[in-house]
């Protein structure tokens, strides 16, 4: 552990303050949406349509932001681009924490849907190819578990200490939080060039080539445009191709991520309007989903006729906190030093298309069940799509051989044949 938090420990206190700040706003933004939308009312299609039109949105702009951020950071470091997703998550924070009328909300929603296309999903990115730079193969699997288990802490802290706040302060403390995860990051966070000479064969052997020919002039490479570094589609299908395990991963994390967005998008309102859940309800839920993991939950809350299940089944679960770590860490000995940003661009890339996807398949499911006009009474039933999804990211994570890494292989021996591509 010690020799794990010596290079990343500024990293790993940097990650706790953003997650700390994010998650703290999740018990009461739902509140806060249904009083700015549909005033004195347990129930409001209109609500979950927002949340879930916003949902769509950001998987959108996520899906093409993050293979670029995460390219753009093995070229130009972690920590500058860092900067960006860290600062932006500010400003829509720091509107709620001034007000929560619905003039104000409405501003919120918009920088909201815009800053979070950026935002979402980049820190922890960044922070896994940050990880990647400082830690060998073979413990990077350990690393990235700290990793998840200090984002977990943060969850925990967070939606702990809103528990006892009132709604304008949680907003209050949480923009405070965010500026000073940005401030000590810009501060303390020592930054790691990608070293020139670590090359891999899926994607770099064009820029070994360009170096070997012209080995007096200037890198072509060193002159493109910022935005000419996003990779090319054949860039991404070429990743996904290198290895097998690779695209099994990415199958994974599509699944995974459509089960946890669909879960999002239905069971806070399924909750508001079942059982008339409140912020501090909410944030006592998130306590303990986030010291016992989210698995079992799923399945349960779909059959959650009873106030007390909701808070059972969070006890239930406790291994889904292991999915991640592990496939960023299988993800990670696939490929070489120079394209950590850009596989785990990658697979975030294609999360950020099941964000896309789900929202629109889980919001009007559950606006059509927890409605009057549902076909069957199963106000759950979205619920219940969300584990058959999260069925089959376990099915497929079966059926994944990781063999011993490759990666570094290839850097020593460069006619080393991948029987996996």
């Amino acid at each position: 552990m010690e020799k794990l938090w010596r290079p990343l420990g500024h990293l790993f206190l940097t990650f706790f303050l953003y997650n700390f700040g994010t998650f703290m706003v999740a018990p009461t933004i739902t509140d806060v949406t249904m009083f700015a939308v549909c005033p004195h009312q347990p129930e409001c299609s209109i609500a979950i349509y927002l949340t879930g039109f916003q949902q769509a949105v950001i998987g959108l702009g996520t899906l093409f932001m993050m293979p670029l951020v995460g390219n753009l950071s093995d070229r130009y470091g972690r920590k500058a681009l860092l900067t960006l997703p860290m600062s932006l998550s500010i400003i829509p924070l720091a509107i709620l924490a001034y007000s929560r009328s619905r003039n104000f909300f409405y501003a919120y929603y918009v920088l909201k849907t815009i800053t979070s296309m950026v935002c979402e999903g980049s820190v922890q990115c960044l922070a896994l190819a940050y990880v990647a730079d400082n830690v060998p193969v073979r413990r990077r699997a350990a690393a990235f578990g700290i990793l998840s288990g200090i984002g977990s802490a943060a969850f925990v802290c967070g939606t702990f200490i809103a528990r006892f706040l009132s709604t304008a302060s949680t907003f209050q403390v949480a923009t405070a939080v965010a500026i000073a995860g940005t401030v000590y990051m810009r501060i303390f966070l020592p930054d790691v060039a990608v070293e020139e000479s670590l090359k891999t064969p899926i994607l770099c052997r064009g820029k070994e080539k360009i170096v070997a020919d012209f080995p007096n002039e200037i890198s072509p490479i060193k002159s493109e445009q910022i935005f000419k570094s996003r990779p090319s589609l054949r860039d991404m299908l070429t990743m996904l191709q290198s290895s097998k395990i690779f695209t099994q991963a990415a199958v994974v994390a599509f699944f995974l991520s459509l089960s946890d967005a669909g879960f999002q998008a239905s069971v806070t309102y399924y909750l508001k309007a079942e059982f008339h859940f409140n912020k501090d309800q909410f944030a006592d839920l998130m306590v303990i989903s986030g010291v016992a993991g989210t698995v079992s939950q799923i399945f349960l809350y779909s059959v959650a006729w009873s106030f007390w299940v909701p808070y059972a089944a969070s006890m239930l679960s406790i291994f889904f906190v292991f999915s991640q770590p592990c496939m960023r860490a299988i993800v990670s000995k696939q490929v070489g030093s120079c394209e950590q940003g850009k596989a785990q661009g990658c697979i975030s890339g294609i999360s950020s298309f099941a964000n896309v996807v789900a929202p629109l398949v889980f919001s009007p499911l559950s606006a059509l069940f927890l409605s009057d006009n549902a076909p069957f009474d199963f106000p759950g039933f979205s619920i219940m799509c969300v584990g058959f999804a999260m069925m089959v990211a376990f099915v497929q994570s079966l059926m994944i051989r990781v063999p011993p890494p490759i990666a570094e292989e290839r850097v020593d021996n460069p006619n080393h044949v991948d029987s996996y591509a």
